[in-house]
C-alpha cells in the first residue's frame, strides 16, 4: 500500500488596507505566483477595513500606518480589541518612528518598510503568523532611544554557575537537550540563554534569524521568548527590551 501523500499547507490568509490605489495594485501584483499566500480581501480605509474584515476573518492583515482619517493605530487598536489572535503587520516608511511604536503598543506584531522586496514580506507574514514579531535593524535602533531610561540599580538575581560535570554526567547539552529544557517549568531569572535571546531582539533580528544564529529551531525560540515574556511579565518584544534595559540584562 503506498503512504497517503501528507496534506498540502493551508496557505496563510492575508488582508492588505492600503489607501492608495496604485501602491494597492502593486502589492496585489506582488503576490501573485505565491502560493503560500492567499489575499482574503481589501481596503483602502481604515473604516472599510473594519467592516470587511470580520466577513473574511483574515490570519494576518498587512496595514498601511498612514491610513487617512481613521489611522493604522486606531484600526490596530480596534481589530486587536475585538479579534486578539489576528496579527498585524505593519506598512511604514522612515519617519514614522512615534506612530510605529504606538501601533507596536496597540497590538501590531512588527513592521515593514514600504518598498520591502516580496520575499521579505512573504517571510514576515510567515514570521507574525507563526508567532513571532517582525522589527528591522535599521529601524529597532531608533525605537530603541524611546527606551533610554536610567537603568534599575537594584541587583539583579541571576542563575547559580553550573557545577563542573562528573564523569557519569553528560559533559554538553546537546541541542536537542536544549530544545527539550525550553519546556522546563519557568525560574524568575533569565538563563544565559534568554538573555541571549533577548540581546538579539534588541538588535532587530526576527525569531527565523535567531534560530538559525543559535542554531535552534524557531519553536524553541518561540517558547524562550515566551519564558521571557511571562519573567519580564510584559506582552511584546518591545516591551521586553524596554524591561531589559531598565533592568541592566541587556545593553543596546
Amino acid at each position: 500500500m503506498e503512504p497517503t501523500p501528507l496534506a498540502a499547507p493551508q496557505p496563510i490568509r492575508v488582508f492588505v488596507v492600503e489607501d492608495q490605489t496604485k501602491i494597492l495594485k502593486n502589492q496585489l501584483r506582488l503576490f501573485e505566483g505565491h502560493p503560500d499566500i492567499d489575499i482574503v480581501g481589501t481596503a483602502l480605509s481604515g473604516e472599510a477595513a473594519l467592516e470587511e474584515v470580520p466577513r473574511v476573518m483574515p490570519d494576518v492583515l498587512l496595514l498601511d500606518l498612514g491610513l487617512p482619517r481613521m489611522s493604522g493605530i486606531d484600526v490596530t487598536r480596534e481589530v486587536k480589541a475585538r479579534y486578539p489572535k489576528m496579527e498585524i503587520l505593519i506598512f511604514t516608511i522612515f519617519d514614522e518612528e512615534d506612530k510605529v511604536l504606538e501601533a507596536v503598543k496597540a497590538g501590531a506584531s512588527g513592521y515593514l518598510l514600504k518598498g520591502a522586496t516580496v520575499d521579505k514580506i512573504v517571510e514576515a507574514i510567515k514570521e507574525v503568523r507563526a508567532g513571532g514579531t517582525v522589527i528591522q535593524p535599521n529601524l529597532a535602533r531608533r525605537l530603541l532611544r524611546h527606551f533610554r531610561v536610567e537603568p534599575d540599580t537594584t541587583p539583579v538575581p541571576t542563575e547559580p554557575l553550573p557545577v563542573a560535570p562528573s564523569a557519569s554526567e553528560p559533559p554538553v547539552r546537546t541541542s536537542a537537550q536544549e530544545e527539550a529544557s525550553a519546556q522546563e517549568p519557568l525560574l524568575k531569572p533569565l538563563s544565559d540563554r534568554e538573555r541571549e535571546i533577548l540581546q538579539l531582539i534588541a538588535k532587530g533580528v526576527s525569531n527565523s534569524e535567531a534560530a538559525r544564529l543559535l542554531t535552534l529551531s524557531k519553536a524553541t525560540i518561540r517558547t524562550h521568548l515566551e519564558h521571557i515574556y511571562r519573567k519580564l511579565e510584559v506582552t511584546n518584544r518591545v516591551e521586553a527590551v524596554t524591561e531589559g534595559i531598565r533592568k541592566g540584562l541587556i545593553s543596546v
